[in-house]
Order: structure tokens, then sequence, then C-alpha cells
């Protein structure tokens, strides 16, 4: 893999009802190889799956293995803008010079993607939960979108 530049990626997908596990505990993980941060509920995702394919970082699972949380840093060797990145994958909803927001419904979940631009690296959050659990899912959506960062 090139190393030029990388775009962090943390994906979740949630397939329970979050508030049914009792307090959230969070602890703060960091790609080493590329220095991309955000906040997981460990208390959530409890077993370690492995490295994701063809990327650094770490993938979780909830210890039923319903829900995932991936955050893996990937080439940007293309060196896409926001509006670039976005026209690829998504379609519009908010842009910046500095970052984008994507938010809609598909099938039964809610998906939300957030990515800050930096330089040569594109720190990016991906969540994806049941449409029906949205107000159980609020707050860790936020706390994870807001807490991504380059350490």
């Amino acid at each position: 893999m090139k190393l030029r530049s990388l775009v962090p990626v943390a994906a979740l997908v949630f397939a329970g009802n979050a508030s049914a596990a009792g307090p959230i505990n969070w602890q703060r993980y960091v790609v080493a190889e590329t220095g991309a941060s955000v906040d997981i509920p460990t208390s959530i995702f409890t077993e370690d799956a492995g490295k994701p394919e063809d990327a650094y970082g770490k993938q979780f699972l909830t210890s039923d293995g319903r829900a995932n949380l991936t955050i893996e840093s990937l080439a940007n060797d293309s060196r896409d803008s926001p509006a670039e990145f976005l026209a690829k994958r998504n379609p519009y909803k908010k842009i910046t010079s500095r970052f984008f927001v994507v938010s809609s419904f598909r099938d039964d979940k809610i998906w939300y993607d957030r990515c800050n631009f930096a330089a040569s690296l594109i720190n990016c959050v991906l969540i994806n939960y049941p449409a029906a659990e949205k107000r159980d899912w609020d707050g860790i959506v936020t706390r994870v979108s807001n807490t991504l960062a380059k350490e």
C-alpha cells in the first residue's frame, strides 16, 4: 500500500439496541501508523475482529456479532478534495472547504458520514445504525463524530 496520503475511516454498523447495553464506557483508539483517532464505545464493541483488509487500523464487534466498528486509514493517492471524494462515493449533503457531512436513510438504517480534510489526510467517520433506534444512537453518533481527530 502506498502511504503518501491516507484516508482514516471509522465505520460503524449497528444492528442492536444501544441503550440496552447499560452504561457506555469509552476509550480512545489511535491508528499507530497514521495518527487517526476516535473515541470508541468499548462497552458496546467488546470483541477484536482483526485488521481491515488492505488498510491500517482495527475492526471491533459486539459480543453477539450483530454490529461492528472499523477505523481504518486508506490511501488517498489522487489527493481528492472534499467535493471530489464525495462525488465519487455519496450524494451531496453539506460541503465546506474543510469537511463534508452526508446523512440519509438506506433501507431500515440511517447512515452518517463526516470527513475532515487536513493536508494529505482525510479523517472520516462512517456510522450506520437502525433507523428505529435513532434516539438511542444519537449521543453515540455525536460523540464518535465530534471526537474524530489526528493525534
